[in-house]
């Protein structure tokens, strides 16, 4: 389990208000210097009658959220970007002037309100000088607060000669970064003479992954030798399912995949091999998402979810749910809820029924028809509000079959480091019930590295479409 910091929110919060708050500020700055002072008069720019306020200030709540959402598409709102301040300028030049181009073609559009073509021209300069103003206050806090030894993110270090020597001197406690690294692990100590070498030395490779699990590690720098690859593919299977970066110094191994990505720290250029699924950011705005389409959909289909139930309980004796234990996000068990399809005491033969087989004869009329359109699973809209589970994510699985293929299956844990889902991008791929769980794993794997909110949309319509085509479901 990963260690939370209040950090990781706070820095990404205190960017998004002072961002919010210096858009705003660029419009009544720039509509009061336009239309209410004398300093531009010398210009040539003649004010006579000022347009009403209110027509900039309805503006500019629609530019402010465009212009977040293109700041949080360039990933400006992520904790410990450490990015210098000159590009942050860059960045806030490029976005400021995208989003000026969508503001003025909007209010080319716009024919009942009449826009200063001069307020946008001042909207632009005085944005990027009060949104870097804002971005270069929260930096200073942050390194503040790294400075204090507070929101410290703790890493390891992987090898012990001139690269992890490097890695030490430069990142550890370094005031933009925010890195403690409580020590290094390698098969033989740091020579004599190295910084490294006053580092705690925690053990040898092998003994990485479970100080890993134990500790909450959720960076490790990678700095091995050629000769020490295969120690390396060892220390990556042992820590599938965990939420963990490995950032590689490069020269010391080639490019595995097309995931690897550069990143640079201190001069350091490493490679990012495995990373953190979402951002601090990117679980808000799924959390958010799962929360008001969950509650939508249950109080929209409300009557109808009371007529299923009623259904149900007229073609069968039983209760209307079936509830059983899966396996969700980090390996925690909860209980998953369905609308009972089979017949009154069917989970005693679970193990002959394997996964999803087609045509069960355990099930019930009502409930065959409940499984063709899967309609048997909007009770986990539930598991959904409550946190349990998510939307969109890999399908939960019974407790006996994570045991059956944790080892079996390559990277098969990896799927336990997001929220299970009530549909999944391998679901929609066709591959439902009784089909090859190696194919799933890689469906489910590509999700949770390309993960966006428009994936989930379009995994929810291709999901309606599905049920609407009466498949049946897993």
């Amino acid at each position: 389990m990963t260690k939370k910091r209040r950090g990781d929110v706070l820095i990404p919060l205190l960017s998004v208000l002072f961002d919010t708050l210096a858009i705003e500020s660029a419009f009544l700055f720039s509509y009061w210097l336009r239309f209410r002072s004398s300093l531009l008069d010398s210009l040539g720019f003649v004010r006579g009658d000022s347009p009403p306020i209110t027509g900039y200030l309805l503006g500019s709540i629609v530019i402010v959220i465009v212009w977040l959402l293109l700041f949080n598409g360039r990933k400006m709102y992520g904790a410990r970007r450490s990015v210098m301040l000159y590009d942050e300028l860059m960045n806030i030049i490029k976005v400021v002037s995208l989003g000026t181009l969508v503001m003025m073609s909007a209010a080319f559009f716009y024919r009942d309100f009449s826009y200063s073509r001069v307020v946008f021209a001042l909207v632009w300069a005085t944005s990027i000088l009060f949104i870097f103003s804002g971005r270069a206050t929260v930096q200073t806090f942050e390194r503040s607060l790294y400075r204090k030894g507070r929101h410290l993110q703790q890493a390891i270090i992987i090898g012990n000669d001139s690269l992890a020597n490097d890695v030490y001197t430069k990142l550890n406690k370094h005031p933009s970064f925010g890195f403690h690294i409580p020590g290094y692990f390698s098969d033989t100590r740091a020579p004599d003479g190295l910084e490294l070498s006053s580092a705690p030395y925690l053990g040898t490779i092998s003994d990485a992954a479970p100080f890993i699990r134990q500790q909450g590690i959720e960076l490790a720098f990678i700095a091995l030798q050629s000769k020490d690859h295969s120690h390396l593919f060892e220390l990556v299977s042992s820590c599938e399912g965990v939420n963990i970066d490995f950032l590689m110094v490069p020269d010391v191994f080639e490019i595995l995949t097309s995931h690897v990505k550069v990143k640079e720290l201190e001069g350091i250029p490493f490679l990012k091999i495995k990373s953190i699924p979402f951002t601090v950011w990117g679980r808000i705005s799924k959390r958010a998402f799962d929360i008001v389409v969950s509650c939508v959909l249950l109080i929209t289909l409300s009557p109808f979810l009371l007529l299923i139930m009623l259904i149900i309980k007229l073609d069968s004796r039983g209760p209307v749910f079936f509830n059983q234990e899966r396996v969700g996000l980090d390996g925690r068990r909860f209980i998953m809820h369905k609308f009972r399809s089979m017949k009154l005491g069917a989970e005693r033969f679970d193990e002959q029924a394997r996964l999803g087989v087609k045509n069960d004869p355990r099930r019930t009329r009502v409930g065959a028809f409940l499984r063709k359109t899967s309609l048997d699973e909007f009770p986990q809209l539930y598991n959904v509000l409550r946190g349990d589970m998510s939307l969109v994510g890999p399908r939960p699985e019974r407790i006996r079959f994570v045991e059956e293929f944790t080892g079996a299956v390559p990277k098969y844990l990896d799927r336990h480091r997001v929220k299970t889902g009530l549909t999944g991008w391998a679901q929609v791929h066709g591959l439902r019930g009784d089909t090859s769980i190696e194919e799933r794993i890689k469906y489910d794997l590509y999700y949770i590295e390309n993960w966006s909110i428009a994936m989930d949309v379009k995994i929810l319509l291709r999901t309606l479409r599905a049920a609407l085509s009466a498949k049946e479901g897993s």
